[in-house]
């Protein structure tokens, strides 16, 4: 029971990977058909973003005082109705409007599901549990940009839309069925004060800004990645797909990589110091490369190092901020990463448009890096928040 419990939560999780996923692959043809421009077509995505972003911290507060089970749910079954739905409208302000609703939905997804898998690991091995949580959004990464472009052919990007909604919801009807909601005592969710304890501590800003810059990072690069390749390179689709698909293929058992090292070494503030390096260095250089060959390479060490620090971040909130608020604190935590990638989804189109290349865009990325490893030094210095339970009356 246990490994069906993991299974179901990694297969959910991912459901809604592939409708991000499928946008950003299908950019250049979801752009030809409805007549978009870049500007438009990264609000697509980045409006969906704003919201899911705006609702991390009272999905995380609804998950410190409810059944996370009966949220997750909710949440995959709206994702993928809205997924159904963006295959059939061809407006882009209704398609807006389906981003909206469809960000709204994955935020009941992200705070419940760390809860759910977190619980089914024992409390060693809290940066692998999270790992795992990403890496099956990755795996059916690889799955999409290996055989997107093949499939897009006979169907569509609106048949694989219709595909990509409708294993969300088998998998909705399957988790309702056989999912166990985690064992809390009675009074185990957090007092109001506990929270505006956390609000007062710098450990939860530290971690605010370098989650701000991680899906900065993850959503400026790899969402204009075919793009870039296409546009700017010259290359073809399925070329693009094929490179996108073996940046994911690397991701995905780098996010179970880092939580093991984390577990393993003890030591998270270091393996997310040396992936954020190993990022600001990779995304310097890209501008500055000739040739597919070093492109590729590059594209491959961000792929490697983009989520290797994803586990031990989240592991870290928890170490900093304590576990009865855990729902609220990733929460807050993935709100401001989702806040970076809105805006960095935003922004690298909207350059696109004013200067004609990528290549700003790119290195305001790496600039950011830089800032999120100090934030890390900062971090190193902060004395963890003691956990305690505020008594009634």
């Amino acid at each position: 029971m246990r490994g069906w419990n993991i299974g179901l939560i990694v297969l959910g999780q991912s459901s809604q990977s592939l409708v991000f996923g499928g946008i950003s692959l299908f950019l250049p043809l979801i752009r030809a058909d409805l007549g978009l421009t870049f500007s438009q077509a990264g609000n697509l995505a980045a409006v969906s973003m704003l919201v899911y972003a705006l609702m991390q911290v009272p999905s995380g507060w609804l998950t410190d005082r409810f059944d996370p089970k009966r949220l997750f749910c909710a949440g995959l079954l709206g994702t993928n109705a809205m997924s159904l739905l963006f295959s059939v409208i061809g407006s882009y302000g209704w398609l807006l409007v389906v981003q909206v609703l469809s960000g709204f939905f994955r935020a009941l997804i992200f705070a419940p599901g760390m809860v759910l898998i977190r619980d089914q690991f024992p409390p060693n091995r809290r940066a692998t549990a999270m790992g795992l949580y990403v890496a099956g959004g990755f795996s059916s990464s690889v799955l999409l940009n290996a055989l997107g472009p093949l499939l897009v052919g006979p169907l569509g990007w609106q048949g694989l839309f219709v595909l990509f909604g409708g294993i969300g919801l088998a998998c909705v009807a399957l988790y309702s069925r056989v999912g166990v909601s985690p064992h809390r005592e009675p009074g185990a969710h957090p007092r109001a004060a506990e929270i505006r304890r956390l609000f007062r501590h710098p450990a939860l800003w530290l971690v605010g800004v370098i989650q701000f810059v991680r899906l900065s990072l993850v959503q400026g690069f790899t969402f204009w990645l075919p793009s870039y390749l296409v546009s700017e390179k010259g290359q073809t689709l399925a070329f693009a797909g094929a490179v996108a698909a073996a940046g994911a293929l690397l991701t995905a058992p780098s996010n179970l990589l880092g939580g093991w090292l984390s577990d393993r070494l003890h030591r998270p503030l270091a393996v997310i110091a040396v992936s954020l390096t190993m990022l600001g260095l990779s995304l310097a250089m890209l501008p500055l490369v000739d040739g597919l060959v070093p492109l590729v390479l590059l594209v491959g060490v961000n792929a490697l190092f983009i989520q290797l620090y994803f586990g031990p971040l989240f592991s870290v909130g928890l170490t900093y901020l304590g576990q009865r608020t855990a729902g609220f604190s990733s929460g807050f935590g993935n709100s401001c990463a989702n806040l970076g990638g809105f805006a960095f989804t935003a922004v690298l189109g909207g350059l696109k448009d004013s200067t004609g290349s990528f290549t700003t865009g790119f290195s305001i990325l790496a600039g950011l890096a830089a800032v999120a490893l100090v934030a890390v030094f900062l971090l190193r210095k902060t004395t963890p928040l003691e956990e305690v339970v505020l008594e009634t009356g």
